[in-house]
């Protein structure tokens, strides 16, 4: 698998993958290098992803989800499960089935609250799409960091539940502080690179690019609230976005 990951070449390591799951068919990360390089629909890479979680589950053994609850990653052997899970969690996600997804991440979060895996950001935005704004604000209290992510979100969350406040005022400021690119993207003032970037750079343009593509529908499905971002960070009104 480590040759898998550095190799370059794409059938080397759909190839290397197999290799790895014929010397070791409980190897997690093979079945997700497999769902992200080989599947060619969504159904595919579910069930390449839960091949990989089934893995991984029975790798581990029944001990660390009993001995290793709140610090599961710490345990190297738990991180190809881990992934494989993400992995499902996003794959059922894209095709609708919510409720599952959901129900992943959570679960995910009470093996490892550390998170190191940033599966906070990924169930945040999840339920905001579905308008559970009181669980978004709830994660986002329990976590209480200084993310650009974090910060624009509970801006919109006091904007959308209490309007033009001097608390949603407050909150806007403070996430402009982590990242000021992040509106010159939500009000369309440049336009989003179709190539997602390589890594995600705190306080850069690429960080507020990966926001502005993921939360982009939430700002604009709320009255007002692009007007109202737009009128709080000096950008003027808003430009149509392509």
């Amino acid at each position: 698998m480590y040759s898998a990951w550095e190799t370059n070449d794409r059938r080397r390591r759909i190839a290397l993958a197999n290799e790895a799951l014929r010397l070791s068919p409980l190897c997690a990360d093979a079945f997700v290098l497999l769902a992200e390089e080989t599947a060619e629909t969504p159904a595919e890479a579910i069930e390449l992803y839960r091949q990989g979680v089934e893995a991984g589950q029975r790798a581990l053994g029944p001990a660390p989800f009993k001995e290793a609850v709140g610090h599961f990653w710490g345990l190297l052997e738990t991180r190809p499960y881990m992934r494989a899970r993400s992995g499902l969690a996003q794959a059922l996600w894209a095709t609708g089935r919510h409720v599952e997804a959901i129900g992943h991440y959570r679960e995910m979060l009470r093996l490892n609250p550390n998170d190191n895996q940033g599966i906070r950001y990924l169930l945040a935005e999840c339920l905001l799409k579905l308008d559970r704004d009181e669980e978004v604000g709830a994660l986002i209290d329990e976590y209480g960091e200084g993310s650009a992510e974090f910060g624009y979100t509970a801006g919109l969350l006091a904007f959308r539940s209490q309007g033009d406040t001097a608390k949603a005022r407050s909150l806007l400021r403070g996430a402009v502080t982590m990242n000021r690119h992040v509106p010159t993207y939500l009000l369309g003032r440049k336009k989003l690179p179709r190539k997602l970037p390589a890594y995600i750079t705190v306080g850069g343009e690429d960080e507020a690019q990966e926001y502005a593509r993921r939360y982009g529908l939430c700002w604009a499905g709320t009255a007002a609230a692009v007007e109202w971002l737009a009128a709080n960070t000096g950008r003027n009104k808003p430009r149509h976005r392509s």
